[in-house]
């Protein structure tokens, strides 16, 4: 993938400037510095700071996620949801306005009481959920893992030295699907680029929008 175009699609996927640059190290092998990258991103009039969202349109937006999927969102996801809707606002802005507009919510967040929907999947593997435990990272135990989400089978939980790394990840997927024979329709997993690999593979084996993006705190628990 081009260089340019690399990097615009993980500005518009919402990732920081730092992100976006160990994105284009990790998954592309492009090193480049953040000068020249601002420089890139400003040749294609991508900016962080400039052209602001009028904030009532953000005001809106963010209204709408609330009472739709966005329901359990905290701030930091919903402002990552608001970039990759095409919208130039800070975190800051977005936290204010959740607080504003869901108070409820934000004191049950608060309290760790947050309840959780019903779940529902077509049939077996319908739908995977992939996500990370990273707690124990401090002693080198790295835990990746994958269920079902009809029949709750794990397809895999590894411990490795790390998590982060998205050729690991995905060497997980493709030894699962090689296991399995088949891949699922849709895997469900968190923006980090440690599932960038895996997405990819996802989506040249199942077709566009197979991969599903979401917080891991709204993750089929594994």
């Amino acid at each position: 993938m081009d260089r340019d175009i690399a990097a615009a699609l993980y500005f518009h996927m919402g990732f920081t400037y730092m992100e976006i640059l160990g994105a284009l190290a990790v998954n592309h092998r492009i090193v480049i510095s953040l000068r020249t990258l601002k420089r890139l991103l400003s040749r294609q009039n991508l900016f962080r700071r400039k052209h602001y969202t009028a904030i009532i349109d953000i005001a809106l937006f963010i209204n709408k996620e609330l009472h739709g999927s966005g329901c359990m969102h905290g701030y930091r996801w919903m402002h990552r949801k608001c970039l990759h809707s095409g919208m130039t606002v800070s975190r800051k802005v977005v936290c204010s306005l959740v607080h504003i507009l869901d108070p409820k919510g934000i004191e049950i967040s608060k309290k760790d009481r947050l309840k959780r929907r019903r779940y529902f999947a077509k049939g077996p593997n319908y739908l995977w959920h992939v996500d990370s435990y990273d707690k124990l990272k401090p002693f080198g135990l790295c835990i990746n893992g994958c269920i079902d989400g009809f029949s709750r089978r794990i397809i895999w939980l590894n411990v490795y030295h790390t998590s982060s790394n998205p050729r690991v990840i995905a060497g997980f997927y493709m030894d699962a699907v090689s296991e399995l024979g088949g891949c699922p329709q849709l895997v469900r997993g968190d923006m980090g680029i440690e599932n960038g690999h895996l997405a990819r593979m996802q989506t040249l084996l199942s077709g566009e929008e197979s991969f599903l993006y979401g917080a891991s705190m709204h993750n089929q628990r594994i």
